[in-house]
Order: C-alpha cells, then structure tokens, then sequence
C-alpha cells in the first residue's frame, strides 16, 4: 500500500523545483524498481529503507523492491481559488484525492525570484491556503447539510450521525480551526473519512531554505516549526536547489556532495519518512533468493490485512504468518539462524504486525 502526498504552495516557492527533483530521482532508480509517471505532475519515487539492502545482502536476493510513494504536483493557488479563482477548482479537486499535504513554503530570500504577495513571509503563505481549505470545506457543508435536513426531519438515523460529525467540523472551522483539530472517536474515523475534508487531512510543512541552511534551517523555519508544533503539523527542512541538484548526480557524487554541504542525507529522504510517519505507516518485508521486498501497512495492521496488501487471496484464505523480527533475522543472518535462536515465530489471525517484520504467509487458496 503506498499513499498519495499532494505538493501545495502558492507560486514561486519552489514546489515545481521539488518535485522535479522527485521525479528525476525516480527516473535514475528505474532500473531498480517498478517506476512510472502516471501523468506529467504525478510521479512514484522508492521510500528510502537502508534495511531491505541489508535483508538482500543476507538472503542473496536477486532483486531488491522497495515500497513506493506517489507524489501530485498540484497547481498553484491564490488567493481566491475556494471561489475558483486561477486553477481553484482544479486545486481543490486534486487535493481531495491525495492522502496528505506537504505544503511547501518560501523560507528563502531572493530578489531575482518574485513572491506573489510581494514579501516573504511563510507564515501568512501557510495561512493563505488554509484559509482558502477551510472556506471550502465550510461551503461543502453548510450543502450537504442543507440537502439532508428533510432526511435528519424524517427521523433518518443516519442522516443524524452524518449531520452530528457534519456540524462537529462545521463549529471547528466557524472558530478559524481546521477539521483535522477535531477530536474523532474510533467509532466514527470511517464516516469522518466519508466526508473528504480538504482540512481534514494531515499536513507536513516543506521549509524551503537557502542552499546555505539546508542543514539546520533558519530563522523564518524556525518560525513554521513553531507554528506547526501548535496546531499539530509536521515539519521538515530542505532546499529544494540542492534536491534538484542532487537528483543530476550519481550516488556516490550526491553522497560527497552531501558531505561537503554537512548533510547526512538528502532532504527528499527526510521528507519520504516525514510522509510516512504523519500517516501512521510503516514496513513489514518479505525475504527470499528471488526478491527482497518492501510493504507499506498502517500501524495497528492485523496479520490478514497486512497478507491481504500482497494479494486478496492471501488475506481471505489466511492460516498464520511465520515471523522474524528485522533485528534477529540480522543477527541470526536469516530465517534459519532464527530458528535456531529460538527467535522464529508462528503468529495467527489476531497478530499485530510489526514495524520490520520479515514475514511469510501461508494461507488456502
């Protein structure tokens, strides 16, 4: 299961630098995976996972496939775009398809580069397409609920439960506060999710630095880590210069190019995890001769789901699943060494799937 990461912004903040740098790191690992650009602004990039080289090491896997993320380069909004101003309809449309929003924000000064609004100013940037989210999911309700009322009149029980959720993010918006603030009980997440709430959806803030503070951020970062402590955001650094310069180098080019810049890593791998785990996933792997590969589940998956990601088959015809934790099959350098260890187990139906299990299913067809 991979997910879908809307890149939002408005004009000139380097959301195309950045997903241009996306789209051509993807091209170069092509050959390593199952790649493809679905449309010109959508994109599939590897998750990056140092692991599932070291469980291909050990395995003597012939080929190595890690889990994907989709990427939507969405068009740029402006002020008005709740009321279709510019591509606002577009906008709107293709967020409402994405699974989250990096919203990338101009953290950088440069005069030969014009911000839209004529100043820097991340804050207010961030606050513009909020603004422009939360008057649209207010207009999309105050809709839905007005073409109820006769059902909640009637006495439809579930027009009720609808229209309480309904007015629950409605009183959340009235107040300035995005429907992802409000409160869900477990119960209700399905029906919240029916509602498809453009603020309702997580949201990872891009700080877009000089290439000079790609390591460390700098005073206008600071100030968007700070806002998105408090209204529960995510952040990350990057400068989307050094992406796009970046995804032009060979490997071991970038990784001396990291270094020279203090860099561990590229920032596009940061944003990946910081994508996964705003979302709550994580990775299971499956190990043989043949392949190596990597699985994307949300947290809390049960054994059968997490079968049913390879196949629906497995899922519907589940028996158990045979299990190494990623540590032991390492240490014990594989499934036998496992077993020997006393470190192989047999889970069933109620297992709770483990961020770097190696698994292997078994199940009726």
């Amino acid at each position: 299961m991979g997910f879908r990461m809307g890149i939002v912004g408005l004009p000139n903040v380097g959301k195309s630098t950045l997903f241009n740098a996306l789209t051509k790191t993807a091209a170069a690992q092509a050959a390593n995976f199952p790649f493809c650009t679905i449309e010109p602004n959508v994109g599939e990039v590897a998750v990056p996972d140092p692991r599932l080289d070291t469980l291909a090491e050990i395995a003597g896997s012939k080929q190595i496939i890690p889990t994907r993320m989709t990427f939507v380069d969405i068009a740029g909004l402006v002020k008005g775009a709740s009321k279709g101003e510019g591509l606002g309809n577009q906008f709107l449309a293709n967020i409402r398809e994405t699974d989250a929003i990096a919203h990338v924000l101009r953290c950088f000064e440069d005069g030969d580069v014009t911000h839209v609004e004529g100043r820097v100013d991340p804050l207010a940037d961030a606050e513009t397409i909020e603004t422009e989210l939360m008057i649209a999911d207010l207009e999309s309700l105050e809709k839905r609920l007005s073409n109820i009322a006769r059902k909640i009149n009637a006495g439809d029980k579930q027009a009720k439960e609808d229209a309480r959720l309904m007015l629950a993010a409605k009183e959340a918006l009235e107040a300035g506060r995005p429907a992802r603030t409000v409160k869900i009980a477990e119960d209700d997440r399905k029906a919240w999710g029916m509602l498809q709430l453009l603020t309702a959806k997580p949201v990872l803030y891009v700080c877009n630095v000089e290439e000079e503070n790609a390591a460390k951020g700098n005073a206008q970062s600071a100030r968007v880590a700070e806002m998105a402590r408090e209204s529960g955001a995510a952040t990350v650094v990057i400068s989307a210069k050094i992406e796009e310069e970046i995804s032009q180098l060979a490997a071991d080019e970038a990784s001396m190019f990291l270094e020279e810049l203090g860099l561990h890593e590229a920032g596009l791998d940061r944003l990946i995890r910081a994508g996964h785990d705003l979302l709550g996933l994580q990775t299971y792997f499956t190990v043989g001769p043949k392949e190596a590969r990597a699985w994307t589940i949300r947290k809390g998956t049960l054994a059968p789901a997490a079968a049913g990601v390879i196949h629906g088959d497995f899922e519907r015809g589940f028996i158990r699943a045979e299990t190494v934790a990623y540590d032991d099959y390492v240490q014990y350098r594989g499934e036998s060494g496992a077993k020997e260890a006393g470190k192989f187990r047999v889970e069933g139906k109620t297992y709770e799937v483990q961020d770097g299990d190696v698994l292997h299913f078994l199940f009726n067809a």
